[in-house]
């Protein structure tokens, strides 16, 4: 390959996806590629593809429209979820060149021979059974944060989803491989840390290709802990039965760890929760959400619920509804239940018509945008460390605090990437909160 071809990059999905883009465009850029923004001209677009967005086969014609229209001779990719589960419905998209899976979309570089344009796209998927090595990734370079992947694949057998489909079995990364990438995370003066996989709280399973847990998902936790530089961690989404007290009691000492949590809920219903096969009932979410709250009380507690799923009657809807409405929890992330191929739910009887689906889930955006007014409103006056981010969204720099409070002040570059103590004040109007600077800061801070 000569050194002057481009390379770009396209990420639908997870905050994994994210992660796991960066790492594959790192090996394009130890063979000589260049990277460029996708809106620009390049020579090979690989777009990583997801399998639970909606619409995702419409998303990515679009976006192959896109690299087409940036250059029609250029080589197209794609890779990931979507990629292994419906292989040959991507290979048939008009311009496709290459469809690789789960476990090829690392090796990309070996399949790209000459760069000519195919007739038809090629297609190399394995069977989803041979997904069973571990590939490390962590995303750095367009953010203030970095996405650290520590574990792949998921042995839960949900009848909604076709992950275990996609991405195979759980494997973890081995501890010394994630403590190596954190400290080159850090080294790269990047601040906050967020921890990510299929399953994280599954952790240590397949550490050594098989089933044994070398380590626990605290055995993690506190390893990251000790790691020199980093300024903060976050652990993302982390199943209910598998988020343990102890790790929640570590968390509320940690000097890194910040008091935040994601945790899936999918129905406030016990009996939808067994219909989907989750390994918890709602009695275990509530002591969950109490124990964060009697440890870390400004802890910020996140959910995800999914609507509309074959057998949510209306009185399960307002069971789930009044669930979280009384739950001392702080946003919610909804998803509207879609149909998915070769999983049990698609199957199921008490189909939810369309309407009622989109219906219940703005009820539920409307929950989460009263939810995350009422803990901002809970936090104001009180002291906060904020790491700014690197955009300048007319005229103002965006942050999070360490229990992610959105926060805004006038654009000031300097503050890109940096901590500051600050006080939180008062709720904008668009809901982000201002603040005021802590006495032993600059008058730049002024929010």
């Amino acid at each position: 390959m000569n050194a002057s071809k481009k390379v770009a990059f396209y990420t639908l999905g997870c905050k994994l996806n994210f992660s796991e883009t960066s790492t594959i465009a790192r090996n394009f850029e130890g063979e000589g590629f260049q990277r460029v923004d996708f809106s620009e001209e390049a020579d090979i677009y690989v777009i990583n593809t997801c399998s639970v967005t909606e619409n995702a086969d419409k998303r990515f014609k679009t976006i192959v429209k896109q690299a087409q229209k940036a250059n029609p001779k250029a080589f197209v990719a794609a890779v990931g979820c979507y990629a292994q589960l419906k292989p040959q419905e991507l290979a048939d998209v008009d311009g496709v060149d290459l469809v690789l899976g789960a476990t090829e979309k690392f090796k990309i570089t070996d399949y790209l021979n000459d760069l000519s344009k195919n007739d038809f796209g090629e297609v190399h998927s394995c069977e989803i059974e041979d997904a069973d090595f571990y590939v490390g990734s962590y995303s750095i370079g367009d953010r203030t944060r970095a996405f650290l992947k520590v574990q792949d694949g998921c042995d839960y057998k949900c009848t909604y989803c076709t992950i275990p489909l996609a991405r195979g079995i759980s494997r973890s990364d081995t501890l010394e491989n994630v403590l190596q990438n954190a400290a080159d995370i850090s080294a790269q003066g990047i601040k906050e840390i967020v921890l990510t996989g299929v399953n994280i709280g599954d952790y240590g399973k397949g550490e050594f290709g098989n089933k044994k847990h070398e380590h626990t998902f605290l055995e993690l936790v506190k390893a990251l802990d000790k790691v020199e530089g980093i300024e903060r961690l976050r652990i993302s989404s982390i199943e209910p039965n598998l988020l343990k007290n102890e790790t929640i009691d570590f968390v509320s000492k940690s000097k890194t760890f910040v008091p935040h949590f994601h945790i899936p809920l999918q129905s406030g219903s016990n009996e939808i929760l067994k219909l989907m096969r989750r390994r918890y009932m709602r009695e275990l979410y509530i002591e969950r959400v109490a124990k964060i709250r009697e440890v870390m009380p400004n802890a910020c507690i996140g959910v995800d619920v999914i609507v509309g799923f074959p057998g949510e009657t209306d009185e399960r809807f307002l069971e789930t509804y009044h669930f979280l409405n009384e739950l001392d929890i702080s946003y919610l992330h909804v998803f509207t239940y879609s149909e998915r191929d070769n999983t049990p739910a698609a199957e199921m009887d008490g189909v939810v018509p369309m309407k009622v689906r989109n219906k219940r889930s703005k009820m539920l955006r409307g929950l989460s945008v009263k939810k995350r007014r009422a803990f901002y409103e809970s936090q104001l006056g009180t002291m906060h460390t904020v790491l700014f981010e690197g955009e300048n969204k007319e005229g103002y720099i965006h942050g999070f605090t360490e229990n992610y409070v959105k926060v805004k002040a006038p654009w000031n570059p300097a503050l890109v990437n940096t901590l500051a103590e600050i006080t939180l004040t008062e709720i904008d109007t668009d809901g982000l909160v201002r603040f005021k600077k802590a006495p032993k800061l600059s008058s730049a801070m002024v929010g």
